[in-house]
């Protein structure tokens, strides 16, 4: 990896003010994923796949929900739109395309209007090429528990809404990278996505790792009213704001638990409904969080203190233009501005995965 992001040291430490909160504690590492030209060799977001060439690209055959949400444009489209917004300048104009951008739209709207003349079939009615969505390797994340002698972990989605949740459908496949001979030079592409924030930015990641804390759903009512008690918090040597003396456990849940954006391992977020325990449909365990695909790496107001620190300029800077908000660097936008989070088996990966938006 050639650059580091780093979280900003907590406002307070967790369990020398809440001791009991220390066996709660779980490893994980944030993605921190950045625009760039990440290559089938690289931990990424968005990014291409160490895919063998002899090996069928991942289709979605399931039911779309197909809306017409007037979007109608296909990965390589939506990337290209993103390019020129990325050099808006200080005048909020966009600049005008490069001779290569504009000979790739030039290629993809042929390519498009070829489909068209086609007569392509809604997406329920053929398979649609699912899109990467990350490619994780075990050398640059440590917490990943892969089968055998697997070391990349390829994550995909269908970029379509599918019922009753309104989410994508996920696929997951582990690999071992010494055994992939010749990589597929060109994987098919989908002729359209439902929705912009279904098409990852290419991005390479920093990882870190972290301690995270479960969000204040996840504790006992015991513990919630714990971290109500104002004058635990006050032993803080006035690290707390007193604006907090009336709710202390937001101050809990905004700062100090539930690192956010794109993470392997540690807690789930929760906030669309309460907890809801996701259990393996082979072996009834009790699944464990694998990765959350955020749409925000930070939230906006106090939730800038998770911005990093090498970002924390851009963070409180007051305004931005469109597509470029430091906080949403993947350009994904899952649910409505939510998480979504994938679980897997912890004993046995062959089990299927599962995933909830949150």
């Amino acid at each position: 990896m050639v650059f580091v992001r780093t979280t900003p040291p907590r406002p307070v430490e967790v369990t020398a003010v809440f001791p009991e909160l220390a066996s709660l504690a779980r490893p994980a590492i944030r993605l921190h994923p950045r625009p760039g030209t990440p290559s089938v060799t690289d931990s990424s977001v968005g990014g291409p796949l160490l895919w063998p060439a002899g090996e069928p690209w991942p289709h979605c055959e399931d039911a779309h929900l197909h809306v017409d949400t007037g979007f109608r444009r296909s990965p390589t489209e939506v990337r290209l739109e993103r390019r020129l917004q990325s050099r808006r300048g200080s005048d909020g104009r966009a600049s005008e395309w490069t001779p290569e951008e504009a000979a790739l739209k030039e290629r993809n709207a042929a390519w498009l209007a070829e489909r068209i003349a086609a007569g392509p079939p809604w997406p329920a009615e053929c398979p649609v090429p699912m899109v990467p969505v990350a490619q994780l390797f075990l050398r640059d994340i440590p917490l990943l528990r892969p089968p055998g002698q697997a070391d990349v972990l390829q994550i995909l989605w269908c970029p379509y809404e599918h019922a009753p949740e309104h989410k994508p459908s996920t696929a997951l496949f582990w690999r071992s990278a010494a055994e992939v001979g010749d990589v597929l030079a060109t994987p098919p592409e989908p002729y359209e996505a439902d929705y912009p924030g279904y098409v990852p930015e290419p991005c390479v990641l920093a990882p870190e790792a972290i301690t995270d804390y479960p969000n204040s759903l996840d504790l006992s009512p015991e513990l919630q009213l714990m971290l109500d008690d104002w004058s635990r918090w006050q032993a803080a040597d006035g690290a707390v704001d007193s604006s907090y003396a009336d709710y202390p456990q937001e101050f809990y849940s905004l700062h100090l638990a539930n690192a956010p954006g794109w993470k392997v391992g540690g807690w789930p977020p929760w906030g669309r409904t309460d907890p809801d325990p996701r259990h393996c449909a082979v072996c009834q365990a009790h699944m464990v969080p694998l990765l959350t695909i955020a749409s925000w790496e930070w939230d906006g107001g106090d939730g800038r203190s998770w911005a990093p620190q090498e970002d924390q300029a851009i963070a409180f800077a007051h305004s931005h233009y469109p597509g470029q908000d430091p906080s949403q660097p993947t350009r994904v936008e899952v649910g409505s501005a939510d998480n979504m989070q994938i679980y897997v088996c912890p004993t046995s990966p062959a089990h299927p995965h599962t995933d909830l938006i949150q």
